[in-house]
């Protein structure tokens, strides 16, 4: 994968304040105007015209910067190294290669390296986060029955 251009460091506190301000301000547009499929901008002189699916992007985008967050931008179909899927699963590259090789992640190989495409990669991790949840919520039921004073 390609790195994104800018540079990918934490938003600094009059960046977060601003992208906080422009998220809510285009929640309420986009909200507002559930009929639009498109949108007029101008920017310095020059009138572009965003699809409406940019427009929420660019809301989630400035969201996660109003959070402190850094964002990286990577397409559906990109196809991701072993270690740029590990860092986004939050696991070692070691792991990953094991669940890759007991198949519970598709992957392709280039050569001897192997390649995970981005949209697979949301597939197991949806997976695993609904998994997660069900346990999390099957062990506050008996704690609950249990009356353990949660």
């Amino acid at each position: 994968m390609q790195t994104p251009s800018g540079d990918n460091q934490l938003p600094d506190h009059e960046a977060a304040a601003l992208a906080r301000a422009s998220a809510t301000e285009l929640s309420k547009l986009l909200s507002q105007q559930p009929e639009s499929d498109r949108a007029r901008v101008r920017l310095n002189g020059t009138d572009l015209v965003l699809p409406r699916q940019a427009l929420a992007l660019l809301r989630d985008l400035l969201a996660e910067m109003a959070q402190g967050h850094a964002v990286t931008i990577v397409p559906t179909h990109a196809e991701l190294t072993t270690q740029e899927a590990a860092d986004i699963l939050n696991v070692s590259r070691p792991h990953l290669v094991k669940l890759l090789e007991r198949g519970e992640i598709p992957f392709s190989k280039v050569g001897t390296h192997r390649r995970i495409r981005y949209q697979d990669l949301l597939a197991y991790k949806g997976q695993r986060d609904r998994t997660s949840q069900q346990a999390l919520g099957a062990l506050t039921e008996q704690a609950q029955d249990l009356d353990m004073g949660y």
